[in-house]
């Protein structure tokens, strides 16, 4: 077990002891590392003696005095130092068997490793975990944890997750919960298996196990056009959507009324498909799975509001925004009333998602080679940042900078509502 350092932080005690980006941590004070979680405990002194090996696997020990609290400066190219623990299920939804061939390894990757649900809230089915693995997180009190739920009646989550084991989920959820860990769950939706009486049975199960269950999102299947000699699934129907949003709406206002919060909520493609308005804001309770997608068309009309508190400038440029197709709903009319006050004519553009098919609507699964052919002809380009990777690689693989070249114009990214106001006042 090795944690490969990726950068040092200048001025930083780990740069004053002369480690640098390349290297790799072995062992601090004579134990090995596991991951970041090991590391802040074994760091919790005022004298850390760290093993680090060269690029060259060349060993050294570093002896370094710092307060308890101080941070060594240490930056690593994964949380994980041994094996990231992967997934072994078979779901019948599961995205990764429907990526497309050829792209680059990491996107394959299964993961399933409750040390990135809780530092990351990657959600996580419990069953590829060890009796260790619930001990260490007792022990260590990890919580919040991120669960994939799916179904809480066992013959149902055994079925759509293709794991005999799948419906021990009540029992380990316990396990957590005597222990005080609590977790946020989610529901992938697909017609026909945990939708209907299902889902209803399984909102019951949750709900009941509020406080320590603290929220529950439910989000639509997501298809792509690669799903040859995988099991038949569909999506849902717009009426079908709105159904499930009417449901969902009347549990939300009991959860309000008991629990102080809407609990239960959905992923916007639900009243997007339905064309129903999405909630607001105050129903979403400060957005706690965010990064699940739960809430991003409010949030960033919560953020556009906010921004434009400031009127507008007119600017000098007009620029293109693409997006996905979900997106272009929520989002025209802002930029049509921006428009419409500053006398601009930017354009938004709906992308269709030749990449993975027609039926991926979402502007994270956006690849540059489809954006590129929308965007012909643009004098200037606002990307959202979404499409990028923390390398600034798209999921095809193009860069950034392949990105901009092809395009010919001034490319610009936005990461937020308020950064996409500023840009369109260039």
């Amino acid at each position: 077990m090795q944690g490969l350092i990726s950068s040092v932080k200048h001025g930083s005690l780990a740069e004053a002891a002369g480690i640098k980006a390349g290297e790799s941590l072995l062992a601090v004070n004579g134990s090995s590392v596991r991951d970041i979680i090991d590391l802040s405990f074994l760091l919790a002194d005022e004298q850390v003696v760290l093993t680090v090996a060269a690029a060259d696997g060349t060993e050294r020990s570093i002896t370094i005095d710092k307060r308890i609290d101080e941070d060594l400066g240490l930056e690593f190219e994964s949380a994980v130092f041994d094996k990231v623990t992967t997934c072994y299920n078979k779901c019948v939804f599961c995205f990764v068997d429907q990526m497309i061939p050829g792209m680059r390894k990491g996107l394959y990757v299964r993961d399933d490793d409750y040390r990135l649900s809780f530092l990351y809230g990657n959600f996580i089915t419990l069953t590829n975990m060890k009796d260790e693995d619930f001990d260490r997180i007792i022990k260590t009190h990890m919580s919040p944890l991120y669960v994939s739920v799916h179904a809480t009646d066992p013959k149902v989550r055994c079925e759509m997750m293709k794991n005999r084991f799948a419906g021990e989920l009540m029992d380990k959820l316990k396990r957590l919960f005597d222990a005080g860990i609590t977790v946020h769950t989610q529901i992938v939706c697909c017609p026909g298996y945990n939708d209907g009486e299902v889902l209803k049975r399984t909102y019951a199960d949750l709900r009941a196990l509020a406080p320590m269950v603290e929220t529950m999102a439910v989000v639509p299947v997501g298809l792509t056009k690669n799903r040859a000699h995988l099991t038949p699934l569909r999506l849902f129907t717009p009426q079908e959507a709105a159904d499930i949003v009417t449901m969902v709406t009347g549990w939300q206002r009991e959860c309000r009324a008991s629990l102080g919060k809407s609990f239960v909520y959905l992923g916007d493609e639900f009243y997007i498909l339905a064309g129903m308005p999405l909630p607001q804001a105050e129903w979403y309770d400060g957005f706690p799975q965010l990064e699940n997608g739960i809430g991003l068309s409010r949030n960033f009309m919560e953020e556009w509001q906010k921004a434009s508190k400031i009127a507008p400038v007119k600017g000098e440029v007009n620029s293109v925004i693409p997006v996905g197709t979900s997106a272009y709903k929520v989002l025209q009319p802002l930029i049509e009333a921006f428009n419409a006050e500053t006398g601009m004519q930017h354009k938004l553009i709906a992308v269709e998602n030749e990449f993975f098919g027609n039926t991926v609507n979402v502007t994270g699964l956006l690849c540059g080679k489809d954006i590129l052919n929308a965007v012909k002809g643009a004098a200037s380009i606002i990307l959202p940042e979404v499409v990028l990777n923390s390398d600034d690689l798209f999921l095809d693989d193009m860069s950034y900078a392949e990105f901009c070249s092809q395009a010919g114009e001034p490319v610009h990214r936005a990461a937020s509502a308020g950064d996409l106001y500023k840009l369109l006042q260039r």
